[in-house]
């Protein structure tokens, strides 16, 4: 063999074995980025998964944190709650203590109630016979008011002590009205003048009789004319037709105690 042929077989070897070899290295390389592709595509996969769990760890602990301060809210609501309820069982206790005192006053009262009512009508029996049939009729409704079940309590002892008022409070009147009493038998139609209860005195509507309530007798006694004025006077001044001024009236002195 030439030298020439033996260096083209050298030549031609060697080419074959680069283009082997490079055939092999290409193959080993795109094994490799075949892998290295897989391995990335693995690892953003897994970074995906790595954030979506990282976003709901997040969701979560915001969730956590909302929860606590709503339970940290609730706990405050319930404290506030609970001293709520323990000043309203304080309060049911007292005012069941209350309403049993209400019950065992109500039944003191009831009675006291109508001795004050027996002690308003013995009261107007034996004072100055004035309004009558204004003051009884008070008494009665009074009696009535107190059988109702519908009135309170404290509206029945209010009722009662206002007609201790009134009656207290005629002491103090200067009143007119007409009446018809009975003067020596006889049914006669007249104009009674109370001052206080002082003075209960009356005339007739013609003026021609005049006489006052004596409280010792407890009957009507004519005066002298010399009384008719002043008398006629007082009537006036009651009825504000006259100014209030001085007058002359015959009064009984105070009873001897016994």
């Amino acid at each position: 063999m030439s030298k020439n042929t033996r260096n083209l077989a050298q030549a031609f070897a060697l080419s074959l074995s680069l283009v082997v070899f490079g055939a092999a290295n290409a193959a080993n390389l795109n094994d490799i980025f075949a892998v290295t592709k897989s391995i990335n595509d693995e690892a953003k996969r897994s970074q995906a998964k790595i954030d979506a769990l990282t976003e709901e760890t997040r969701d979560l602990l915001s969730e956590y944190k909302t929860v606590l301060k709503e339970i940290e809210g609730l706990q405050v609501y319930n404290s506030q709650l609970q001293k709520q309820i323990d000043n309203q069982s304080t309060e049911m206790t007292e005012l069941s203590t209350s309403i049993d005192q209400v019950t065992l006053i109500e039944r003191q009262i009831t009675p006291f109630m109508l001795r004050m009512i027996d002690g308003l009508e013995q009261f107007i029996a034996l004072d100055m016979p004035f309004l009558l049939d204004e003051r009884n009729k008070r008494a009665q409704e009074l009696r009535l008011m107190l059988e109702r079940a519908d009135v309170a309590v404290s509206e029945k002892f209010n009722q009662v002590f206002r007609a201790y008022q009134i009656e207290n409070e005629y002491g103090r009147t200067m009143e007119s009205y007409s009446e018809t009493i009975n003067l020596d038998g006889t049914e006669r139609k007249v104009d009674i003048l109370k001052i206080g209860r002082v003075v209960l005195a009356y005339q007739t509507l013609d003026g021609e009789s005049t006489g006052i309530w004596n409280k010792q007798t407890k009957a009507w006694e004519t005066l002298s004319d010399d009384y008719a004025q002043s008398v006629r006077n007082g009537i006036k001044m009651a009825r504000k037709q006259l100014a209030v001024d001085l007058i002359t009236m015959p009064v009984t002195g105070p009873e001897a105690a016994e």
